[in-house]
């Protein structure tokens, strides 16, 4: 049942270069959340072993994305390492009438995009416990070349510098501490009174009727 645009669900961003455990605080944030799910991207690429289409990313042909991108039915895209990415603006709309809350992990760019059309969502930066940590993480994936991994450094220096606009920032120096403060940001967030007009609409009619 629909309680009007004041019960609407919260949009929560995170972000992090690759290589700070970005993956796991999110899936540990959806195990600890039960009202929020996982906003499931677009992309050009073709599934890696054991992701599966509708979970992980719905996976679709370069030429269906671009068809889309003339369509405008990307409230943000991307172009990384020559795939396409992006988040459907109706499926993001979608969840939010139903009162559920979202969970987007898209890098700065997408970010920003997002903030300018819901400019009430939630934006959490995760970082490393230093640039030297990010490199070493970077290098023991092990299954990258030497030009992928600095590639991915440089990238990931460049998107560093967009913290300073973010909500929150979760140092990952301690994974279950970094995955503690992310879970505590978000309920901290659903318990703003702006976030909750709606409900305190029914809590003082009901009180006053009974």
């Amino acid at each position: 049942m629909s309680n009007g645009a004041q019960d609407k669900g919260l949009i929560f961003v995170v972000s992090a270069p690759s290589g700070t455990g970005k993956s796991t605080i999110c899936r540990r944030l959806l195990a600890a959340c039960p009202d929020l799910e996982f906003s499931v991207s677009h992309t050009s690429r073709m599934p890696r072993p054991g992701e599966v289409d509708g979970k992980d990313y719905h996976f679709i042909s370069r030429a269906d994305f671009d068809l889309r991108i003339a369509r405008g039915e990307f409230v943000e895209w991307v172009e990384n390492y020559g795939n396409l990415y992006g988040t459907s603006a109706q499926a993001i709309d979608g969840v939010l009438e139903r009162g559920k809350d979202l969970l987007l992990d898209i890098e700065p760019r997408g970010a920003r995009a997002i903030k300018e059309r819901y400019p009430d969502a939630v934006f959490v930066f995760v970082l490393p416990p230093s640039l030297d940590e990010l490199l070493k993480r970077l290098e023991k994936r092990g299954h990258e070349s030497s030009d992928v991994i600095q590639t991915r450094f440089a990238q990931a220096e460049r998107e560093l510098r967009e913290v300073l606009w973010y909500d929150y920032a979760v140092f990952n120096e301690d994974l279950e501490t970094a995955i503690r403060q992310t879970v505590a940001v978000y309920w901290a967030e659903k318990s703003k009174i702006s976030r909750l007009r709606g409900k305190m609409d029914r809590f003082f009619k009901f009180s006053q009727e009974g």
